[in-house]
Protein backbone atom coordinates (compact mmCIF):
# COMPACT_ATOMS: atom_id res chain seq x y z
CA UNK A 1 0.00 0.00 0.00
CA UNK A 2 2.81 1.85 1.07
CA UNK A 3 4.40 1.98 -2.60
CA UNK A 4 1.28 2.12 -4.03
CA UNK A 5 0.92 5.64 -2.45
CA UNK A 6 4.52 6.85 -3.55
CA UNK A 7 3.42 6.22 -6.98
CA UNK A 8 3.07 8.72 -9.56
CA UNK A 9 -0.15 7.36 -10.60
CA UNK A 10 -1.52 7.57 -7.00
CA UNK A 11 -0.57 10.79 -5.93
CA UNK A 12 -1.57 12.43 -9.20
CA UNK A 13 -5.13 10.61 -8.39
CA UNK A 14 -4.94 11.95 -4.82
CA UNK A 15 -4.29 15.37 -5.76
CA UNK A 16 -6.98 15.61 -8.20
CA UNK A 17 -9.58 14.17 -5.76
CA UNK A 18 -7.87 16.42 -3.26
CA UNK A 19 -8.75 19.75 -5.32
CA UNK A 20 -11.79 18.28 -6.55
CA UNK A 21 -12.84 17.90 -2.74
CA UNK A 22 -11.76 21.48 -1.88
CA UNK A 23 -13.43 22.81 -5.75
CA UNK A 24 -16.81 20.97 -5.02
CA UNK A 25 -17.15 22.19 -1.10
CA UNK A 26 -16.17 25.95 -1.75
CA UNK A 27 -18.62 25.67 -4.79
CA UNK A 28 -21.49 24.25 -2.28
CA UNK A 29 -20.97 26.36 0.26
CA UNK A 30 -21.22 29.41 -2.13
CA UNK A 31 -23.45 28.02 -4.20
CA UNK A 32 -25.97 27.42 -1.47
CA UNK A 33 -25.30 30.92 0.00
CA UNK A 34 -26.32 32.06 -3.13
CA UNK A 35 -29.23 30.75 -3.39
CA UNK A 36 -30.57 31.41 -0.07
CA UNK A 37 -29.83 35.00 -1.07
CA UNK A 38 -32.04 34.84 -4.08
CA UNK A 39 -34.67 33.05 -2.38
CA UNK A 40 -34.79 36.17 0.21
CA UNK A 41 -34.37 38.71 -3.00
CA UNK A 42 -37.24 37.00 -4.51
CA UNK A 43 -39.63 36.68 -1.35
CA UNK A 44 -38.97 40.56 -0.85
CA UNK A 45 -39.95 41.41 -4.01
CA UNK A 46 -43.47 38.91 -3.73
CA UNK A 47 -43.99 40.89 -0.63
CA UNK A 48 -43.49 44.31 -2.00
CA UNK A 49 -45.75 44.11 -5.18
CA UNK A 50 -48.60 42.63 -2.80
CA UNK A 51 -48.00 45.48 -0.04
CA UNK A 52 -48.23 47.54 -3.06
CA UNK A 53 -51.57 46.53 -4.42
CA UNK A 54 -52.99 45.87 -0.65
CA UNK A 55 -51.77 49.56 -0.13
CA UNK A 56 -53.93 50.78 -2.62
CA UNK A 57 -56.84 49.49 -1.51
CA UNK A 58 -57.58 52.41 0.77
CA UNK A 59 -57.47 52.52 4.66
CA UNK A 60 -56.84 50.69 7.24
CA UNK A 61 -60.87 50.25 7.80
CA UNK A 62 -61.16 48.98 4.19
CA UNK A 63 -58.43 46.37 4.97
CA UNK A 64 -59.59 45.22 8.48
CA UNK A 65 -61.02 42.41 7.14
CA UNK A 66 -57.36 41.19 6.00
CA UNK A 67 -56.55 41.23 9.86
CA UNK A 68 -56.18 37.66 10.16
CA UNK A 69 -54.92 36.91 6.45
CA UNK A 70 -51.74 34.98 6.01
CA UNK A 71 -49.48 35.89 3.20
CA UNK A 72 -48.19 32.57 1.72
CA UNK A 73 -47.91 29.31 3.65
CA UNK A 74 -45.58 30.93 6.56
CA UNK A 75 -46.09 34.73 5.43
CA UNK A 76 -47.96 36.95 8.30
CA UNK A 77 -49.55 40.64 7.67
CA UNK A 78 -50.31 43.16 10.02
CA UNK A 79 -51.92 46.65 10.04
CA UNK A 80 -50.55 49.66 11.58
CA UNK A 81 -53.62 51.87 12.88
CA UNK A 82 -53.16 55.50 13.09
CA UNK A 83 -52.75 55.47 16.88
CA UNK A 84 -49.72 53.39 16.45
CA UNK A 85 -50.95 49.92 18.13
CA UNK A 86 -50.10 47.03 15.74
CA UNK A 87 -53.29 44.29 15.00
CA UNK A 88 -52.73 41.27 13.07
CA UNK A 89 -51.10 37.59 13.10
CA UNK A 90 -48.00 39.13 12.00
CA UNK A 91 -47.95 41.98 14.39
CA UNK A 92 -44.87 39.99 16.57
CA UNK A 93 -42.48 40.49 13.55
CA UNK A 94 -43.52 44.48 13.28
CA UNK A 95 -40.60 46.45 14.47
CA UNK A 96 -40.81 50.04 16.16
CA UNK A 97 -38.94 51.43 13.06
CA UNK A 98 -41.22 50.17 10.90
CA UNK A 99 -44.58 51.37 12.14
CA UNK A 100 -42.37 54.89 12.89
CA UNK A 101 -41.55 55.10 9.39
CA UNK A 102 -45.27 54.32 7.76
CA UNK A 103 -46.92 56.53 10.46
CA UNK A 104 -44.56 59.32 8.70
CA UNK A 105 -45.46 58.28 5.50
CA UNK A 106 -42.54 56.71 4.53
CA UNK A 107 -42.29 53.20 2.99
CA UNK A 108 -40.15 50.46 4.85
CA UNK A 109 -38.29 47.59 3.07
CA UNK A 110 -35.44 45.96 4.92
CA UNK A 111 -34.82 42.46 6.18
CA UNK A 112 -34.31 42.89 10.05
CA UNK A 113 -34.51 40.13 12.99
CA UNK A 114 -37.43 40.93 15.48
CA UNK A 115 -38.24 38.75 18.50
CA UNK A 116 -34.81 36.54 18.06
CA UNK A 117 -36.37 35.98 14.09
CA UNK A 118 -35.29 37.24 10.91
CA UNK A 119 -37.50 38.36 8.98
CA UNK A 120 -38.16 40.19 5.57
CA UNK A 121 -40.66 43.27 6.29
CA UNK A 122 -42.57 45.34 3.24
CA UNK A 123 -44.55 48.20 5.19
CA UNK A 124 -46.99 50.70 3.29
CA UNK A 125 -48.72 53.58 4.73
CA UNK A 126 -52.44 54.13 3.70
CA UNK A 127 -54.37 57.38 2.54
CA UNK A 128 -56.65 56.86 5.57
CA UNK A 129 -53.58 57.28 8.17
CA UNK A 130 -51.80 54.17 9.42
CA UNK A 131 -50.49 51.77 7.23
CA UNK A 132 -50.04 47.75 5.86
CA UNK A 133 -47.20 45.46 7.04
CA UNK A 134 -45.77 41.95 5.28
CA UNK A 135 -43.17 39.90 6.89
CA UNK A 136 -42.34 36.32 6.06
CA UNK A 137 -39.96 34.65 8.32
CA UNK A 138 -36.22 34.15 6.30
CA UNK A 139 -36.55 30.46 7.57
CA UNK A 140 -39.44 29.78 5.29
CA UNK A 141 -37.98 31.30 2.62
CA UNK A 142 -35.06 29.19 3.11
CA UNK A 143 -36.87 26.09 3.29
CA UNK A 144 -38.98 26.82 0.15
CA UNK A 145 -35.46 27.27 -1.06
CA UNK A 146 -34.10 23.89 0.00
CA UNK A 147 -35.43 22.16 -3.31
CA UNK A 148 -32.55 24.21 -5.44
CA UNK A 149 -29.87 23.81 -2.64
CA UNK A 150 -29.98 19.72 -2.75
CA UNK A 151 -30.81 19.78 -6.74
CA UNK A 152 -27.00 21.84 -6.52
CA UNK A 153 -25.79 19.81 -4.37
CA UNK A 154 -26.28 16.53 -6.40
CA UNK A 155 -24.75 18.39 -9.27
CA UNK A 156 -22.06 19.23 -7.55
CA UNK A 157 -21.24 15.44 -6.37
CA UNK A 158 -21.65 13.63 -9.69
CA UNK A 159 -19.01 16.75 -11.08
CA UNK A 160 -16.39 15.68 -8.06
CA UNK A 161 -17.46 12.07 -9.09
CA UNK A 162 -16.27 13.10 -13.08
CA UNK A 163 -13.28 15.30 -11.83
CA UNK A 164 -12.22 12.01 -10.02
CA UNK A 165 -11.90 10.03 -12.86
CA UNK A 166 -10.75 12.29 -14.96
CA UNK A 167 -8.25 13.09 -13.01
CA UNK A 168 -7.50 8.86 -12.68
CA UNK A 169 -7.45 8.65 -16.55
CA UNK A 170 -4.72 11.81 -16.29
CA UNK A 171 -2.70 10.22 -13.69
CA UNK A 172 -3.31 6.98 -15.88
CA UNK A 173 -2.07 8.91 -19.75
CA UNK A 174 0.91 10.27 -17.38
CA UNK A 175 2.54 7.17 -15.44
CA UNK A 176 2.12 4.25 -17.97
CA UNK A 177 5.05 5.74 -20.20
CA UNK A 178 6.91 6.41 -17.79
CA UNK A 179 6.58 2.73 -15.98
CA UNK A 180 7.79 2.00 -19.81
CA UNK A 181 10.42 4.85 -20.11
CA UNK A 182 11.79 3.51 -16.93
CA UNK A 183 11.41 -0.31 -17.90
CA UNK A 184 14.02 0.56 -20.78
CA UNK A 185 16.48 2.31 -18.24
CA UNK A 186 16.55 -0.90 -16.43
CA UNK A 187 16.88 -2.88 -19.16
CA UNK A 188 19.69 -0.22 -20.19
CA UNK A 189 21.22 -0.38 -16.77
CA UNK A 190 21.43 -4.08 -16.94
CA UNK A 191 23.68 -3.81 -20.06
CA UNK A 192 21.06 -4.22 -22.85
CA UNK A 193 21.61 -2.43 -25.76
CA UNK A 194 19.15 -1.46 -28.88
CA UNK A 195 16.18 -0.79 -26.15
CA UNK A 196 12.90 0.28 -28.19
CA UNK A 197 11.78 3.17 -25.52
CA UNK A 198 8.21 3.38 -26.24
CA UNK A 199 7.54 6.88 -25.80
CA UNK A 200 3.53 8.31 -25.93
CA UNK A 201 1.93 10.50 -23.37
CA UNK A 202 2.74 14.59 -22.65
CA UNK A 203 5.57 16.13 -24.89
CA UNK A 204 7.68 15.95 -21.39
CA UNK A 205 7.81 12.29 -21.29
CA UNK A 206 8.37 12.04 -25.00
CA UNK A 207 11.50 13.80 -24.45
CA UNK A 208 13.03 11.73 -21.59
CA UNK A 209 12.30 8.94 -24.23
CA UNK A 210 14.18 10.45 -27.27
CA UNK A 211 16.71 11.37 -24.93
CA UNK A 212 16.91 7.68 -23.26
CA UNK A 213 17.40 6.79 -26.98
CA UNK A 214 19.94 9.37 -27.83
CA UNK A 215 21.95 7.77 -24.29
CA UNK A 216 21.17 4.03 -25.80
CA UNK A 217 23.07 5.27 -28.69
CA UNK A 218 25.87 6.83 -26.79
CA UNK A 219 26.30 4.29 -25.22
CA UNK A 220 26.85 1.76 -27.23
CA UNK A 221 29.06 3.85 -29.16
CA UNK A 222 31.39 4.35 -26.03
CA UNK A 223 31.34 0.49 -25.49
CA UNK A 224 32.16 -0.40 -29.45
CA UNK A 225 35.20 2.08 -29.02
CA UNK A 226 36.17 0.54 -25.52
CA UNK A 227 35.74 -2.29 -26.85
CA UNK A 228 37.84 -1.84 -30.04
CA UNK A 229 40.54 0.03 -26.96
CA UNK A 230 40.73 -2.69 -25.40
CA UNK A 231 41.72 -5.58 -28.38
CA UNK A 232 44.03 -2.69 -29.32
CA UNK A 233 45.72 -2.58 -26.13
CA UNK A 234 45.44 -6.15 -25.43
CA UNK A 235 47.30 -7.38 -29.26
CA UNK A 236 50.11 -4.34 -28.59
CA UNK A 237 50.63 -5.86 -24.94
CA UNK A 238 50.67 -9.54 -26.46
CA UNK A 239 53.75 -8.41 -28.89
CA UNK A 240 56.26 -8.00 -26.18
CA UNK A 241 55.07 -10.65 -24.22
CA UNK A 242 55.20 -13.13 -26.72
CA UNK A 243 58.88 -11.58 -27.25
CA UNK A 244 59.75 -12.05 -24.01
CA UNK A 245 58.20 -15.69 -23.08
CA UNK A 246 60.25 -16.70 -26.52
CA UNK A 247 63.86 -15.05 -25.67
CA UNK A 248 63.22 -16.33 -21.66
CA UNK A 249 62.31 -20.04 -23.04
CA UNK A 250 65.23 -20.16 -25.05
CA UNK A 251 67.51 -18.73 -22.75
CA UNK A 252 66.09 -21.55 -20.15
CA UNK A 253 66.93 -24.29 -22.82
CA UNK A 254 70.41 -23.07 -23.93
CA UNK A 255 69.47 -22.32 -27.16
CA UNK A 256 71.04 -18.63 -26.52
CA UNK A 257 74.92 -18.98 -27.98
CA UNK A 258 77.02 -17.17 -25.36
CA UNK A 259 78.09 -14.37 -28.00
CA UNK A 260 73.93 -13.21 -28.48
CA UNK A 261 73.04 -13.18 -24.79
CA UNK A 262 73.88 -9.14 -25.20
CA UNK A 263 71.60 -8.58 -27.49
CA UNK A 264 69.06 -10.66 -26.11
CA UNK A 265 69.04 -8.78 -22.79
CA UNK A 266 68.90 -5.34 -25.21
CA UNK A 267 65.84 -6.51 -26.87
CA UNK A 268 64.46 -7.84 -23.64
CA UNK A 269 64.90 -4.28 -22.26
CA UNK A 270 63.73 -2.61 -25.14
CA UNK A 271 60.72 -5.00 -24.83
CA UNK A 272 59.91 -4.52 -21.27
CA UNK A 273 59.93 -1.15 -21.69
CA UNK A 274 57.77 -0.86 -24.01
CA UNK A 275 55.33 -2.74 -21.68
CA UNK A 276 56.15 -0.33 -19.16
CA UNK A 277 54.93 2.32 -21.59
CA UNK A 278 51.95 0.60 -21.79
CA UNK A 279 51.02 0.66 -18.36
CA UNK A 280 52.19 4.05 -17.14
CA UNK A 281 49.92 5.45 -19.55
CA UNK A 282 47.44 3.43 -18.44
CA UNK A 283 47.56 4.11 -15.20
CA UNK A 284 48.17 8.36 -15.87
CA UNK A 285 44.87 8.04 -17.93
CA UNK A 286 43.13 6.27 -14.83
CA UNK A 287 44.41 9.24 -12.62
CA UNK A 288 43.23 11.96 -15.06
CA UNK A 289 39.92 10.75 -14.92
CA UNK A 290 39.67 10.30 -10.92
CA UNK A 291 38.55 13.15 -9.11
CA UNK A 292 41.28 13.27 -6.67
CA UNK A 293 43.59 14.23 -9.09
CA UNK A 294 46.10 16.95 -7.89
CA UNK A 295 46.56 19.93 -9.71
CA UNK A 296 49.09 22.51 -8.08
CA UNK A 297 47.89 26.12 -9.49
CA UNK A 298 50.44 29.21 -8.95
CA UNK A 299 51.54 31.93 -11.72
CA UNK A 300 53.90 30.79 -13.88
CA UNK A 301 55.26 32.50 -16.88
CA UNK A 302 54.92 30.03 -19.51
CA UNK A 303 57.40 31.30 -21.92
CA UNK A 304 60.30 30.08 -19.72
CA UNK A 305 58.68 26.87 -19.48
CA UNK A 306 59.60 25.71 -23.65
CA UNK A 307 63.27 26.29 -23.83
CA UNK A 308 63.13 23.80 -20.82
CA UNK A 309 61.57 21.35 -22.95
CA UNK A 310 63.74 22.03 -26.19
CA UNK A 311 66.77 21.47 -24.26
CA UNK A 312 64.99 18.30 -23.16
CA UNK A 313 64.36 16.79 -26.19
CA UNK A 314 67.44 18.53 -28.18
CA UNK A 315 69.49 14.94 -28.27
CA UNK A 316 66.74 13.25 -29.50
CA UNK A 317 66.08 15.57 -32.11
CA UNK A 318 69.60 15.80 -33.36
CA UNK A 319 70.07 12.24 -33.58
CA UNK A 320 66.78 12.03 -35.45
CA UNK A 321 68.03 14.82 -37.63
CA UNK A 322 65.02 17.43 -36.79
CA UNK A 323 65.47 20.77 -36.29
CA UNK A 324 63.60 22.26 -32.88
CA UNK A 325 62.26 25.60 -32.86
CA UNK A 326 60.98 28.08 -30.71
CA UNK A 327 58.60 31.29 -31.24
CA UNK A 328 57.91 32.92 -27.85
CA UNK A 329 57.37 37.33 -28.33
CA UNK A 330 57.77 37.58 -24.44
CA UNK A 331 56.40 36.81 -21.36
CA UNK A 332 53.52 34.69 -21.24
CA UNK A 333 51.72 34.37 -17.26
CA UNK A 334 48.97 32.05 -16.87
CA UNK A 335 47.59 30.52 -13.60
CA UNK A 336 48.52 27.00 -14.08
CA UNK A 337 50.62 23.60 -12.27
CA UNK A 338 53.98 24.15 -14.45
CA UNK A 339 54.76 20.66 -13.82
CA UNK A 340 51.97 19.26 -15.08
CA UNK A 341 51.72 21.68 -18.66
CA UNK A 342 55.62 20.75 -19.32
CA UNK A 343 54.29 17.08 -19.12
CA UNK A 344 51.78 17.96 -21.71
CA UNK A 345 54.72 19.55 -23.38
CA UNK A 346 56.59 16.82 -23.16
CA UNK A 347 53.83 14.49 -24.48
CA UNK A 348 53.04 16.47 -27.64
CA UNK A 349 56.86 17.03 -28.59
CA UNK A 350 57.60 13.26 -28.33
CA UNK A 351 54.68 12.38 -30.43
CA UNK A 352 55.99 15.01 -33.26
CA UNK A 353 59.25 13.38 -33.11
CA UNK A 354 58.04 9.77 -33.68
CA UNK A 355 56.73 11.26 -36.82
CA UNK A 356 58.68 13.98 -38.19
CA UNK A 357 61.26 12.65 -40.87
CA UNK A 358 64.90 14.25 -40.60
CA UNK A 359 65.42 18.04 -42.14
CA UNK A 360 61.83 18.47 -40.87
CA UNK A 361 61.01 21.07 -38.12
CA UNK A 362 59.18 20.76 -35.06
CA UNK A 363 58.60 24.28 -33.64
CA UNK A 364 57.43 25.14 -30.16
CA UNK A 365 55.57 28.76 -30.04
CA UNK A 366 53.45 31.00 -27.87
CA UNK A 367 51.54 34.06 -27.82
CA UNK A 368 48.56 35.89 -26.54
CA UNK A 369 45.58 35.58 -28.04
CA UNK A 370 43.04 38.04 -26.31
CA UNK A 371 42.44 36.60 -22.42
CA UNK A 372 44.51 33.48 -22.95
CA UNK A 373 47.62 32.61 -23.64
CA UNK A 374 48.08 29.65 -26.61
CA UNK A 375 51.08 26.95 -26.69
CA UNK A 376 51.63 25.36 -30.02
CA UNK A 377 53.47 22.30 -31.28
CA UNK A 378 53.93 22.28 -34.36
CA UNK A 379 55.94 20.12 -36.67
CA UNK A 380 56.46 19.70 -40.37
CA UNK A 381 55.52 15.55 -40.84
CA UNK A 382 53.07 14.10 -42.83
CA UNK A 383 49.95 16.23 -40.64
CA UNK A 384 46.39 14.79 -40.19
CA UNK A 385 43.12 14.76 -42.66
CA UNK A 386 40.05 16.01 -41.82
CA UNK A 387 38.71 13.35 -40.66
CA UNK A 388 42.05 12.55 -37.86
CA UNK A 389 41.26 16.04 -36.85
CA UNK A 390 37.70 15.12 -35.69
CA UNK A 391 38.85 12.13 -34.20
CA UNK A 392 42.65 13.14 -32.74
CA UNK A 393 41.73 12.13 -28.95
CA UNK A 394 39.98 9.50 -28.86
CA UNK A 395 41.84 6.56 -27.27
CA UNK A 396 43.79 4.36 -29.78
CA UNK A 397 41.96 6.06 -33.21
CA UNK A 398 45.23 7.18 -34.49
CA UNK A 399 47.28 4.30 -33.42
CA UNK A 400 44.72 2.03 -35.08
CA UNK A 401 44.49 4.28 -38.01
CA UNK A 402 48.37 4.57 -39.05
CA UNK A 403 49.68 1.38 -37.05
CA UNK A 404 52.03 -0.26 -39.95
CA UNK A 405 52.27 3.08 -42.38
CA UNK A 406 54.08 5.08 -39.92
CA UNK A 407 55.46 5.31 -36.09
CA UNK A 408 52.82 4.71 -33.53
CA UNK A 409 53.08 5.30 -29.64
CA UNK A 410 50.63 3.20 -27.41
CA UNK A 411 47.51 5.17 -28.78
CA UNK A 412 47.03 7.17 -25.25
CA UNK A 413 49.42 10.02 -25.89
CA UNK A 414 46.90 12.62 -27.26
CA UNK A 415 44.33 11.04 -25.01
CA UNK A 416 46.06 11.61 -21.77
CA UNK A 417 47.31 15.13 -23.46
CA UNK A 418 43.55 16.31 -23.68
CA UNK A 419 42.30 15.65 -20.54
CA UNK A 420 45.41 17.02 -18.92
CA UNK A 421 44.72 19.71 -20.56
CA UNK A 422 41.25 19.75 -19.11
CA UNK A 423 42.64 19.58 -15.87
CA UNK A 424 44.73 22.58 -16.07
CA UNK A 425 41.65 24.92 -16.75
CA UNK A 426 42.51 24.94 -20.80
CA UNK A 427 41.50 23.34 -23.88
CA UNK A 428 43.64 21.16 -26.30
CA UNK A 429 42.87 21.45 -30.12
CA UNK A 430 44.11 20.04 -33.36
CA UNK A 431 44.92 21.48 -36.38
CA UNK A 432 47.12 21.52 -39.33
CA UNK A 433 50.40 23.34 -38.98
CA UNK A 434 52.17 26.26 -41.18
CA UNK A 435 55.10 24.11 -41.23
CA UNK A 436 53.25 20.95 -43.33
CA UNK A 437 52.02 18.94 -40.47
CA UNK A 438 49.87 18.83 -37.38
CA UNK A 439 49.55 21.30 -35.13
CA UNK A 440 48.63 20.99 -31.31
CA UNK A 441 47.75 23.88 -29.53
CA UNK A 442 47.05 24.39 -25.90
CA UNK A 443 44.54 27.55 -24.86
CA UNK A 444 45.32 28.42 -21.06
CA UNK A 445 43.36 31.40 -19.09
CA UNK A 446 45.94 34.46 -19.06
CA UNK A 447 46.99 34.71 -15.38
CA UNK A 448 47.58 38.48 -13.73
Amino acid sequence: MRKWLRSLYARVTLVTVAVAAVATLVAGLVGAQLIRSAAVDQARASLARQAQALSASGSVTNLASLRELAVGEAGRIALVNPDGTVSGAGRKYVSRAAVAKVLSGGSFSQTETVSGTPVVVEARPLSGGGGLVLVEPVSAVNQAAGPLVTRLLWALLIGFACAVAGGALVASWVARPLVHVAGAARRLAGGERGVAVDGGGPAEVEQVAHALGALDASLAASEGRQREFLLSVSHEMRTPLTALRGYAEALADGMIPGEDIPRVGQTLGAEAGRLDHFVSDLLELARLEADDFRVDLQPVDAAAILPAVVEAWRGVAGSAGVVLRIEVPGPLPVVTDARRLRQLLDGLVENALRVVPAGAPVVLAGRREGTAVVLEVRDGGPGLSEDDLAHAFERGALHSRYRGERPVGTGLGLSIAQRLAGRLGGQLVAGRAPEGGACFAVRLPMGG
